[in-house]
């Protein structure tokens, strides 16, 4: 549920021992982008959002096929749950500005890339979208140390814009990673 659909089920505190769905970002109307009809859209939108995080912040469309292919969904090929994907992911999430797309510049024939879009830097977080590849992967957050590394870093900084303590950085914890960080 929380890779195709971007929800985790959280107990509920009631002594009903129920549990309650709960999205991992706050998509208008919890990701269904056709009000009324379909699916949540917020676990493809969590997806797309790491592989462009974890491919520097910016990833070509080819990388973003070759990555949704391995989860059976392709270009021009409706999907039961996501509908047609590359209108989702190219036209619907762009309106909705979570993901930006555009011409690489001097790109013949035309390549385009995808970046984090407004929206996505407004409700989403390096970390939250770091936490959720690692949630599915089975892994901690700092397995990713490169990408673990800029999520404290985004997170440092959104703690001061909002005049929050800043969090203390990482120390890295071998001289490549050291390295690493100094070519940020």
């Amino acid at each position: 549920m929380e890779v195709v659909f971007g929800i985790d089920v959280k107990k509920d505190n009631t002594a009903k021992h129920s549990d309650v769905l709960v999205s991992k970002m706050n998509l208008p109307h919890n990701g269904i982008l056709h009000h009324g009809r379909g699916f949540s859209k917020t676990g493809l939108l969590m997806n797309l959002l790491d592989v462009i995080f974890m491919k520097g912040n910016c990833t070509t469309e080819e990388d973003i096929w070759d990555f949704l292919g391995k989860m059976n969904i392709y270009a021009g090929k409706r999907h039961f749950i996501f509908g047609e994907p590359k209108k989702l992911i190219t036209q619907d999430l762009v309106q909705l500005k979570y993901l930006e797309y555009q011409q690489v510049p001097g790109s013949d024939p035309a390549c385009y890339e995808l970046l984090w879009g407004l929206r996505a830097h407004a409700e989403a977080s390096k970390m939250r979208v770091l936490e959720f590849l690692a949630r599915i992967n089975h892994l901690d957050s700092s397995a990713f140390h490169f990408g673990y590394e800029e999520a404290l870093k985004d997170e440092e900084e959104r703690a001061q814009a909002s005049g929050c303590p800043s969090v203390p950085p990482a120390v890295p914890s071998t001289p490549s990673e050291a390295e690493a960080n100094s070519a940020l």
